[in-house]
């Protein structure tokens, strides 16, 4: 027999999505166009940012940490809306939902994107902005070749770009002259198709498509993940039983609340409202 439906109660539960700052905001925008009836529950690890220098080992604790602090507020679903904290953690971040009384599905960055990229190539020459971490952990050059192993990856490492952006620019000459930096092995390479592997590089997609040029693809992560949670929510009859309206979202953060509100309604495109904070361990200095 199949297993019952989880009780209203349960279905009603926020969905929790987390990053290292405001970047996770692009996708959960995209979450909260597509799923308009659900409540999400949004943590920004503000304090610890930026993640793309830390170890591994200390971004799969600064993870768990964060999923400790989401599975007490009820969540019925976990996305990692950050492409670093994917790379480093999920196995652990999967195990450790696994082990909560009904089981807490986690979803990610990098698959859906990789999908993407595999789909939009021509030429097999894809290309990937990351933070040094997230291009370290090899998790999307693995994530490529489980979908097609004949695709050739171009990475490129990009220490300063998230920092950039998280800061609120303004953008002069000399983030311009960085910006294009990266850019130039790709247009090197003839790469037709570049994955933007950090949920901050968004928000600067035109200026990467002027320099990229037109004919360049450009793979972001929030329409397909916010896609692939409408699934899984189906396919655990876990939607939100509300019938109408629109549902609530809410945003902790663990470093200044002020800041956040003011860099978030950047990336979320959409009033925040109050922001709570939240103490985690500070961790060591990146």
């Amino acid at each position: 027999m199949p297993a019952a439906a989880p009780p209203a109660a349960y279905r009603a539960r926020p969905i929790g999505v987390f990053d290292s700052g405001v970047g996770g905001l692009t996708v959960l925008h995209e979450l909260l166009v597509q799923l308009p009836h659900e409540d999400f529950v949004y943590l920004g690890d503000t304090a610890r940012f930026p993640y793309g220098e830390r170890s591994a080992s200390e971004l799969e604790r600064f993870c768990v940490e964060i999923a400790e602090e989401l599975l007490a507020r009820s969540v019925k679903l976990l996305v990692v809306a950050c492409n670093t904290a994917t790379s480093a953690a999920l196995p652990a971040l999967r195990r450790r939902m696994m082990e909560t009384t009904l089981g807490v599905d986690v979803l990610a960055v990098v698959r859906p994107e990789a999908v993407g990229a595999v789909a939009a190539t021509r030429s097999g020459r894809i290309g990937l902005l990351a933070t040094p971490a997230t291009v370290e952990s090899g998790a999307y050059a693995e994530a490529l070749a489980a979908v097609d192993p004949h695709v050739t990856l171009v990475p490129v490492a990009c220490p300063d770009l998230a920092p950039i952006i998280q800061s609120g620019f303004p953008f002069d000459d000399d983030v311009v002259e960085t910006v294009r930096g990266y850019v130039a092995p790709l247009r090197a390479a003839q790469v037709d198709t570049v994955i933007l592997g950090c949920t901050h590089y968004p928000l600067i997609r035109p200026m990467l498509q002027r320099m990229l040029g037109r004919g360049v693809e450009i793979v972001t992560s929030g329409a397909a993940l916010a896609r692939q949670v409408q699934h899984a929510l189906s396919a655990r009859e876990l939607g939100n039983p509300r019938t109408e309206g629109e549902g609530d979202y809410r945003f902790l953060c663990t470093g200044d609340v002020d800041a956040f509100r003011a860099s978030g309604t950047r990336f979320l495109q959409l009033p925040l409202g109050d922001v709570e904070h939240v103490a985690l361990p500070a961790g060591a200095a990146a």
